[in-house]
């Protein structure tokens, strides 16, 4: 019996492709930097951002050192840029995101969250009208930790008093999160309804027919 569901949040509850996208290129843009030599420099601290062992704007500070071009003011227009779009994303929520989260609260489900996400982000997701719904939100940026680690779905589940097996997992399938969630113990649902809207080279996570799908937030409810 499902008494959890666990969502990931970016291309399962909203899309960084909301509005005006903004991913290394533009931000190496803004830097003047080529994309193609700033790009594999900001994904070497991925790892230092999303565990909280940095901040963006202390990443950008040492992706330009590198570059031998820091300057406060580069860092202050690129981490603007990000919030400005991180701002547009959650104010483009959609109604049905809301309304499967009320669905589920109305049948007393409990409501976890494990997102893979950097210091904007997290301030993000818990400035948003998402933020509220949620019984354990477990940010990687906060716990030290990122999927597929099965820690951070035991820490979630754990959050939940839930076991594993009472779990949903519902994502896209970016970070092989359906894959670490069914190794966990917990039923895992591919959500495709944003899948649409990604283009390459930032499309997460293709289909995966292993997986059972959700075309609509509403097929969620389908799997519990």
């Amino acid at each position: 019996m499902i008494k959890a569901v666990i969502f990931d949040m970016f291309e399962t509850l909203v899309s960084i492709f909301t509005g005006d996208s903004y991913f290394s290129e533009h931000m190496a843009s803004d830097l003047n930097i080529p994309a193609e030599n700033f790009r594999p420099v900001w994904h070497t601290t991925e790892t230092a951002r999303s565990c909280g062992q940095c901040t963006v704007p202390e990443a950008v500070k040492i992706c330009l050192e590198k570059f031998g071009c820091y300057n406060e003011e580069a860092v202050n227009l690129v981490t603007g840029h990000r919030r400005e779009h991180l701002e547009e994303v959650f104010a483009g929520t959609p109604e049905e995101t809301i309304e499967l989260l009320k669905a589920l609260k109305d049948r007393n489900i409990k409501i976890g969250l494990i997102s893979n996400c950097y210091s904007d982000e997290a301030q993000a997701i818990k400035a948003s009208v998402l933020y509220p719904f949620f019984d354990a939100p477990v940010l990687s940026y906060e716990q030290g930790v990122t999927k597929p680690d099965p820690e951070i779905f035991r820490r979630a589940a754990g959050m939940l008093s839930v076991s594993a097996g009472e779990c949903l997992y519902v994502g896209d399938g970016g970070s092989k999160e359906l894959y670490a969630a069914r190794d966990a113990g917990m039923k895992a649902v591919q959500a495709r309804y944003f899948a649409h809207l990604a283009y390459e080279p930032h499309i997460p996570c293709g289909k995966l027919d292993e997986f059972d799908q959700a075309d609509t937030q509403m097929d969620v409810l389908k799997y519990l």
